[in-house]
């Protein structure tokens, strides 16, 4: 408790965590750290509560506790400091609560305290938890900035949110004023905003001297961290628990067939414990809970009952949370089973975990900039990765690890390090930023791994294609404005289109939808007839695009005439939809109209449903995405990229698949190579709209290729008619005119 409350109390004098210039100055002991406010909570001026006394002795129990001391005196003395900790240990929750109280010491003069997450539901999870432990209110004191979401005021003393928002404020306030201490969280993810925070933030301690950063990672990091910020404090964190890991050499071929066999064997044997299992993909968790769901409602009751649990770490779901005096409901709860994937590992917060499983392998998105498209490849974990995972267990004194590989692939086939972010994916939308900030030609931000040469090229070159770029390869007027939605480059490209072509409030519905997690639920078995049965009544002749406004209006009526959010929440679930996607959609629409208004662009009232309007969204969807157009090669469904050489099927959930319906030419919104090559959110074009909003640079690269010569058919048509208009105007006008004409032309 002294601690927390700044070490005040019954303190010996080495153990003074702020010098005394630190302290009240005035010689009155009325300061934050005077002895006899200890029963006040400095942050709000209120008592504390019995919970935080409660909630305190489980903090000190952490393993990070023990390096209090030795954190304080290290962020008084040093710029930067690295602290190296197993998951778990407590250095999310109580480090930012330690720097937050060194800003209170220093009365906030340089700023509060920011903490970066990669995963949004982590960083809500973490800003829920640490209000709590700090005895204050969410969203005052603590608070927490998520895309699309802002639970912060002027006066939030620490804030927690995700990396890419922190680097988003930075292209308002590039040296971060608003701080006096930035903690980079989870680094050894190698996200790409994480990244490109790391490279940026040694320039801004260059001109901020006052700024504090800490730097927090897994031990397998740390050396290339040291290497990278040089001669800087470090600090060691370790779990006590030892793990029993068992390794199952053989069992990786075929992981599948080896998990439902072993969470059985797990259940019969009557060990008390969840059980958590780590898969390849989203698509291995859905198999996998198809399985066990099946096969634990054959269990014998005696050996008690089942719950699985999908977790899919890419959507906006409820973190697999610990329960109160857990240990003691275990005889009478259900044991529960966790499948979850890669990222997974930030969503276990729950100690009653007793069993891990782990394939081995993952399902990573790797970006081609030659085709312009992302392959899902199957890939070993890295030995980080492997250890994070044994890590969850480290609570428990009797967790068990089941490797389903051999310990000679964990030595030969995984790297030591995850792949960081940077040289795996499209960088389209980090040159827009980095061009933004005026970092032109990224000379001035020190990657911690450079960025593919090939991957900025084609970053580049379909900025300059969106019209983003000037002639000297800095940010147009266009680029600048795309710059604020945060959103794709090419959706951003799309609404600003739509303002000319008069459909913004069309266009913003689309771009919602496309960016929140899928509105179509994951259907259970035996589901499917009533949910396509229902998904028809949403469908829109033109293509995916225009049924997503269908859903969404009628999401918005439901809500509007709904007298609860129960009533809503029915509608969704008989519609088989996401209650929770079309939510999120209603938020990313609210904001970026928002953006609209502030920036002052035009917006024509809505007009959905007319030929005209149609058009025009057609338009501002080509405007944007030019470079996603398919053709229909043979009738038969087979669509080749107009780009390269892929050939891509309609993804099943689309109205033309479910119509029957295979248009020739079609505009795509998502593609990845992977077993089953889906083109996914299409719509129908025609040539001749190609041939007109997309830019005659950009059709001029295109490769040799059937689709090409259809075009240029259609563009010599459109130049003919042209013509032909022209001449006839001037023969209407005289041949004076017509004279005059050619000499301006």
């Amino acid at each position: 408790m002294e601690e927390a409350a700044l070490g005040c109390s019954n303190a010996s004098p080495e153990k003074r965590y702020f010098p005394e210039s630190l302290d009240s100055s005035d010689g009155e002991e009325e300061g934050v750290l005077a002895c006899e406010d200890l029963e006040l909570n400095p942050f709000d001026g209120l008592p504390y509560s019995s919970r935080y006394y409660k909630l305190l002795k489980e903090r000190e129990e952490l393993p990070i506790w023990k390096e209090k001391y030795s954190f304080m005196e290290n962020l008084l003395q040093n710029q930067v400091v690295i602290i190296s900790g197993d998951a778990k240990c407590g250095k999310s929750s109580q480090v930012p609560q330690w720097c937050a109280e060194y800003c209170l010491s220093v009365h906030y003069q340089h700023g509060g305290v920011v903490c970066t997450q990669v995963h949004k539901q982590t960083a809500v999870q973490l800003a829920l938890r640490v209000a709590d432990e700090m005895d204050v209110n969410i969203g005052h004191e603590v608070g927490y900035v998520i895309p699309f979401e802002n639970c912060c005021t002027s006066e939030t003393i620490l804030r927690y949110c995700t990396d890419d928002m922190l680097q988003r404020e930075m292209m308002s306030n590039p040296f971060l004023g608003s701080y006096g201490v930035v903690i980079l969280d989870d680094v050894q993810e190698r996200s790409m905003a994480t990244d490109v925070l790391l490279g940026l933030l040694k320039d801004v301690l260059l001109a901020r001297p006052e700024l504090k950063l800490i730097i927090s990672s897994s031990p397998h990091l740390v050396g290339k961290l040291s290497s990278y910020y040089g001669n800087v404090p470090l600090i060691e964190v370790r779990h006590g628990h030892p793990v029993e890991v068992v390794h199952l050499s053989g069992a990786q071929k075929e992981p599948l067939e080896s998990v439902p066999r072993l969470i059985l064997e797990i259940h019969r044997s009557g060990e008390p414990g969840d059980i958590v299992i780590f898969l390849a993909c989203e698509q291995d968790i859905e198999k996998a809970y198809e399985v066990v769901c099946q096969e634990g409602a054959h269990v014998n009751p005696d050996a008690g009952e089942l719950v699985v649990i999908p977790l899919y770490p890419r959507e906006k779901c409820t973190l697999f949370r610990t329960q109160d005096d857990a240990e003691k409901q275990w005889q009478a709860s259900p044991r529960r089973v966790v499948l979850t994937a890669s990222s997974g590992e930030a969503l276990i917060w729950s100690k009653t975990v007793r069993f891990v499983i782990d394939v081995g392998v993952e399902r990573r998105k790797v970006y081609n900039p030659r085709i312009r498209a992302n392959s899902l490849v199957l890939q070993p974990i890295s030995q980080s990765q492997a250890e994070t995972r044994k890590q969850i267990l480290g609570s428990s004194a009797s967790g068990k690890l089941f490797c389903l590989y051999s310990e000679e692939f964990a030595s030969k086939d995984m790297q030591p390090l995850k792949p960081a972010e940077v040289q795996e994916a499209n960088l389209t939308s980090m040159v827009l930023f980095m061009k933004r900030i005026d970092i032109a030609g990224l000379g001035h931000c020190d990657f911690m791994n450079r960025p593919a040469p090939e991957s900025l090229m084609q970053a580049l070159e379909d900025l300059d294609y969106l019209a983003a770029l000037d002639n000297d390869g800095n940010l147009s007027e266009f680029g600048i404005i795309m710059s604020e939605f945060p959103l794709d480059p090419q959706l951003s490209k799309s609404i600003l289109a739509s303002c000319e072509f008069d459909c913004v409030d069309e266009m913003l519905t689309i771009a919602a939808m496309v960016t929140a997690p899928s509105c179509f639920l994951r259907l259970p078995p035996g589901a499917e007839e009533a949910a396509l049965t229902c998904w028809k009544t949403f469908l829109h002749p033109e293509g995916d695009h225009f049924t997503l406004i269908n859903i969404y209006k009628a999401y918005q009526d439901t809500t509007l005439n709904s007298t609860s959010e129960h009533c809503v929440e029915k509608w969704c679930h008989d519609c088989f939809l996401s209650c929770s996607a079309l939510r999120m959609a209603d938020t990313i629409r609210a904001e970026l109209l928002e953006i609209i208004r502030r920036i002052e662009l035009p917006y024509a009232e809505p007009a959905f449903g007319s030929e005209e309007n149609t058009l025009n969204v057609k338009k501002a969807l080509l405007s944007g995405h030019f470079l996603q157009i398919a053709r229909d090669v043979d009738g038969s469904g087979n669509y080749l990229m107009l780009t390269h050489k892929q050939v891509a099927q309609l993804h099943p959930l689309s109205g033309y698949s479910l119509t029957k319906k295979m248009p020739e030419w079609v505009l795509f919104h998502r593609f990845s190579i992977s077993e089953n090559n889906y083109i996914r959110v299409t719509s129908e074009i025609s040539p001749e709209l190609f041939i007109q909003l997309a830019p005659q640079y950009y059709f001029s690269n295109l490769p040799p290729s059937e689709s090409k010569d259809i075009l240029q058919q259609a563009m010599d048509h459109l130049s003919a008619l042209s013509a032909m208009s022209t001449e006839q105007k001037a023969g209407e006008q005289g041949p004076e005119a017509a004279e005059q004409r050619c000499v301006l032309q």
